[in-house]
């Protein structure tokens, strides 16, 4: 047989996935394991978006769409960033996707060409680099401080005349950290000094703790080389709709849109009725699951630090990074096996000797993970 995809061959597998998955087969085999491992929200969809599905579906909304998104959702989308974020935006800047991963993914592959380097800045999601790979570009990593997860000139000693772009992500997945004005800044600054673009990540805007979320899309001069990417995934508990979305300059835009119609077509219709009711519907719902995130978010950093780790700034998302030292690879993997607890270990986020635990879980569940936790080094 001829050989399979080399770039696909040099891609490693989502470890998030990957930890849930063997949780999955543990369960299985009758293991009671507490899953912490991967990003997703425990509550339900909330009825007047699983209403607006069903409308949708009851009138035959179940034909193609135009390919970045059906005009009421592009529209609500460019309204909420114009509104919220202070984002200059028009409808026709907007590609709705199939979830935010989906949006990063065609960003990279409307933006870069071989040879072109994109800056991530660790520690930072597992499908970054994946998707710069696939597209063909180089990824190149720069650490932030680890007294409080910010930028430094680290970033501009990692840029070279190759950079195409800097990946941002805050509030970010793994750490909780949000980026505060000054790496903002620097970032910006950055962009425009050396003629690069930003991918700005805010899927997890909404879940924020006491801080306050600032798009880098809103500073001056970086609306023309700003991707912001969104979803409701996080923040309306709908990680399993699929829909996400990029708000990009026009030609950048314009190439999203080709790699869409030649790739997925366009997010499922229906669903896309239903997000223009997780926007335009009220709100009250977001913020009571924020609230219950932030509860159980101070349990779980203060049963952790009551151990003895040492966490990263929980201020937003709903994960506890927590410094465990040596093979993190090691501690994950003593944690399933002898705790029945899944965590995704900091390797994965390019970052060793530490682990990500998510509390998107009961209050019930997380007490019994901190126990078992807690057993291990008695």
């Amino acid at each position: 047989m001829k050989t399979l995809s080399r770039k696909v061959a040099d891609i490693a597998p989502s470890a998030t996935i990957e930890i849930s998955d063997r949780a999955a087969q543990m369960r299985a085999a009758g293991i009671d394991v507490i899953g912490l491992s991967i990003g997703e929200p425990d509550f339900p969809t909330p009825a007047h978006i699983t209403r607006a599905c069903i409308d949708a579906l009851e009138r035959g909304e179940t034909h193609y769409a135009p390919s970045p998104g059906i005009p009421a959702l592009r529209e609500a989308i460019a309204d909420k960033l114009q509104r919220e974020n202070n984002i200059p935006c028009t409808a026709g800047q907007v590609v709705v996707a199939c979830g935010a991963k989906d949006s990063i993914y065609e960003t990279m592959e409307a933006v870069l060409n071989p040879g072109d380097e994109v800056l991530i800045i660790d520690p930072s999601w597992v499908s970054y680099e994946p998707c710069v790979q696939l597209a063909g570009g180089t990824a190149v990593h720069c650490s932030v401080r680890e007294t409080d997860f910010q930028v430094d000139d680290r970033l501009l000693e990692a840029l070279s005349p190759n950079t195409k772009m800097i990946v941002c992500n805050s509030p970010s997945n793994p750490s909780g950290a949000v980026m505060n004005d000054a790496s903002l800044r620097l970032i910006a600054d950055a962009a425009m000094d050396n003629d690069c673009y930003v991918l700005s990540d805010e899927i997890y805007e909404k879940l924020i703790y006491g801080k306050t979320h600032v798009s880098i899309g809103s500073f001056d001069g970086m609306a023309d080389r700003t991707i912001t990417v969104n979803g409701f995934s996080k923040a309306y508990a709908m990680t399993g709709w699929r829909i996400g979305y990029a708000a990009a300059p026009e030609p950048v835009a314009k190439q999203m849109i080709k790699v869409q119609q030649h790739t997925i077509s366009h997010p499922a219709t229906f669903a896309m009725h239903g997000a223009v009711a997780a926007l335009t519907g009220d709100q009250q719902c977001v913020e009571d699951m924020r609230r219950e995130f932030d509860i159980r978010r101070r349990y779980l950093i203060g049963a952790l630090q009551a151990m003895g780790y040492e966490t990263a700034p929980a201020e937003g998302a709903f994960y506890a990074y927590v410094k465990t030292g040596g093979d993190d690879m090691a501690v994950s993997g003593e944690w399933l096996s002898n705790a029945h607890v899944a965590v995704t270990p900091g390797t994965a986020f390019g970052t060793p000797g530490w682990v990500r635990l998510s509390y998107a879980a009961s209050m019930d569940r997380l007490r019994e993970a901190m126990q078992r936790i807690a057993a291990l080094t008695e």
